[in-house]
């Protein structure tokens, strides 16, 4: 059986690398599968971590302007026909919430560009039901905490923390979503192939599989 304290041997092993970089390295977990068929099975989650490691800059699709985040009413849709303009918006943002009630109308303006992004605000994380200082709030903190989890490939990659982080908060992150990786994969540990963690710039170090 995997412990949490397998996952602290594999940061600390990479913390032993002790790599310069000007920059706060990323903490990558890595889930490389076996005998898994994307087109039978998906891996598709959206978690919340233990331990929050960075704030997601969010932007809203909002009836009115908002002083809690960067805001796109309904009357500034059309700008966005401009393909620059669209592109600069997805890429300027991490997610986006948006109100309910405007939610066909984003759907038809901005869906061709959000969601192959994976960006589109859902029901599951970022669409609120009240516009009001209140649920911007809850649904920021909400985003803030949560992580997606997506296959593309026999593989998944995501960030669980960042090298400042402590090695026992990375480590928690790490066995939590391995944890629940575990659960949706049809075979569970017979699925798994390797698990990996590195920083950005570092050799990965694998985690024992038991």
């Amino acid at each position: 059986m995997v412990t949490k304290e397998d996952f602290l041997k594999a940061v600390e092993e990479i913390r032993k690398q002790d790599v310069k970089v000007k920059f706060t390295q990323t903490v990558d977990l890595i889930v490389n599968l076996k005998d898994f068929d994307l087109k039978k099975s998906s891996l598709n989650l959206i978690l919340p971590i233990p331990h929050k490691f960075e704030d997601k800059k969010i932007a809203g699709f909002l009836e009115k302007k908002s002083t809690l985040l960067d805001t796109i009413t309904k009357a500034e849709f059309d700008e966005f026909k401009d393909k620059k303009k669209m592109k600069k918006l997805v890429r300027s943002y991490d997610l986006f919430i948006a109100s309910a009630k405007l939610m066909p109308a984003i759907a038809t303006s901005f869906g061709r560009a959000l969601g192959p992004a994976g960006k589109m605000p859902s029901p599951q994380l970022g669409v609120i039901m009240q516009e009001n200082d209140n649920s911007i709030k809850e649904i920021m903190i909400k985003i803030n905490s949560m992580i997606k989890v997506k296959a593309k490939e026999p593989s998944v990659k995501l960030a669980i923390g960042k090298e400042n982080n402590k090695d026992g908060d990375i480590a928690e992150n790490a066995f939590f979503v391995y944890n629940e990786i575990l659960k949706v994969l049809p075979r569970g540990k017979d699925n798994l192939k390797s698990v990996l963690i590195k920083f950005t710039m570092t050799k990965p170090a694998k985690v024992k599989l038991q």
